[in-house]
């Protein structure tokens, strides 16, 4: 999840009638009818919220299991993240080995989201996992390359082979530094280590698509900065992913046109990775939410009925634009004591995503909100 200082500068809009409605003339290559095929949720906190003991409920009212409900609204692919170590215990290999298990029975995709970490990565920290705190960049081609095998190697050992795995989270400016953090504009040891990642994948299972994601829906420029970069350098994947937060990354035209350019500029399909809007501004612990605000975006008040169409409006931009999917960043993770948001302190923290989420405190569906093709 993308959590910046300041909102970097927007370009120009190019399209100018009712994105959101799904009505869109803008001046750009015409896209033939486009369904979203990757239809996605990211429930990384799910398994803590269920071993705690959090009901989920559907439209119903009736307890059910989260992933069942979710597929019920047209859910069908699911990203997990991984971190290396946590002190949680949570999102580890082996949690996640687990629910894999889990998302393939009910016959759902599943998405690896690798931050290469021991905690959160995202456009403003990108740590090192502790066990490779002191490698080089030379050892952290070889870390990567052997972790992301491990894990890939290890899920198709059981028979849920990942459908695509992303190497790095919103890897704006790299990942693993300060080693692969771009400086001066020299993308050299990020793709060194991307590279890694990618061989480790196609190694495991050449089927398995890769997605090199950043949280740049924001600006074209900030797109073609990064991907343009590392094209230079010889970096291969197979879908551009994107996160985009309205409150974040601006408006829903702009959106429409960071996707147009990446799909046509890199001749890649793209998706967006992460999206998510709140049903109320209210607070359900002791944590401060990430988002607060009544209305933060225009015309979409942080209401069931406005988080329902928000997210109706930005899959509809994607389809629009000709992006292949569209995945809700934790829906499932509703305020549920021990389930915080600091893995280093699980139990001692709260969540700031319990107004994001699309189950409400008591563990009820907003019924409105649908994931269409």
């Amino acid at each position: 999840m993308l959590r910046p200082t300041l909102a970097r500068a927007f370009f120009a809009a190019a399209a100018t009638v009712a994105v959101a409605a799904g009505t869109l003339t803008a001046p750009a290559p015409a896209v033939a009818a486009n369904t979203l095929t990757m239809r996605g949720a990211d429930v990384s906190s799910v398994q803590r919220a269920i071993d705690l003991g959090a009901p989920y409920y559907d439209a119903s009212g009736v307890a059910r299991d989260p992933l069942d409900i979710l597929k019920a609204l047209g859910v069908n692919y699911v990203r997990l993240r991984v971190w290396n170590n946590p002190a949680s215990g949570y999102n580890n290999k082996a949690k996640v080995l687990a629910y894999a298990k889990t998302v393939k029975a009910k016959g759902l995709s599943l998405l690896i989201d690798f931050h290469y970490s021991d905690t959160w990565a995202d456009p403003g920290k990108q740590y090192k996992p502790a066990a490779w705190a002191g490698h080089g960049i030379s050892a952290l081609q070889t870390d990567v390359y052997n972790y992301t095998y491990d894990v890939c190697n290890s899920l198709k050992a059981q028979g849920t082979t990942p459908d695509s795995v992303q190497i790095g989270n919103e890897i704006n400016v790299g990942m693993l530094w300060n080693d692969g953090k771009v400086v001066n504009n020299d993308f050299t040891n990020l793709s060194l280590l991307l590279k890694s990642g990618y061989n480790a994948t196609k190694a495991c299972n050449s089927g398995t698509k890769v997605i090199i994601h950043t949280a740049d829906a924001d600006s074209d420029a900030n797109m073609r900065w990064f991907y343009d970069g590392i094209t230079a350098k010889g970096v291969t994947w197979d879908i551009t992913g994107l996160s985009y937060y309205c409150f974040w990354h601006g408006s829903l035209t702009n959106l429409y046109n960071v996707i147009v350019d990446a799909r046509t500029r890199y001749g890649k399909p793209v998706s967006i990775m992460e999206t998510a809007y709140p049903f109320t501004a209210a607070n359900a612990d002791s944590q401060a939410n990430a988002v607060s605000s009544s209305t933060p975006c225009s015309g979409y008040a942080a209401t069931w009925a406005g988080q329902a169409t928000e997210f109706t409006h930005v899959q509809n931009t994607a389809r629009n634009a000709g992006a292949i999917g569209v995945f809700y960043w934790e829906p499932t993770w509703y305020a549920v004591a021990g389930n915080g948001w600091d893995p280093a302190n699980i139990n001692g923290t709260g969540d700031e995503w319990d107004n994001m989420a699309i189950f409400n405190w008591t563990g009820h569906i907003n019924p409105n909100v649908v994931w269409t093709p």
